[in-house]
């Protein structure tokens, strides 16, 4: 299951997403979405169990949970919907 994380303080790093979910089972991987230009976090990201059990238990338990002084926003990820390009100037 791909669950999404937001609302989550710039310093954290991807290991410290994985230590907090892995106790609530194996974690596939864990993505923190950054800036292109910057390299800064976008406040967002994405951990991936294969276990839906453990991703469920893991959104209940860690959904408000705050982490580095933030309440983090935990849920199962939806499908990102195309939107239309931006003209670049």
């Amino acid at each position: 299951m791909n669950i999404y994380v937001g609302n989550i303080s710039w310093q954290l790093t991807e290991e410290d997403l994985t230590t907090s979910f892995a106790e609530y089972g194996a974690v596939d991987s864990a993505k923190i979405i950054t800036d292109r230009e910057t390299g800064r976090s976008k406040g967002f990201g994405f951990v991936e169990m294969s276990n839906d059990s453990e991703a469920e238990k893991a959104i209940e338990g860690l959904n408000g949970k705050e982490l580095d002084g933030r309440a983090m926003k935990v849920n199962e990820s939806k499908p990102r919907e195309d939107r239309p390009r931006r003209p670049r100037y």
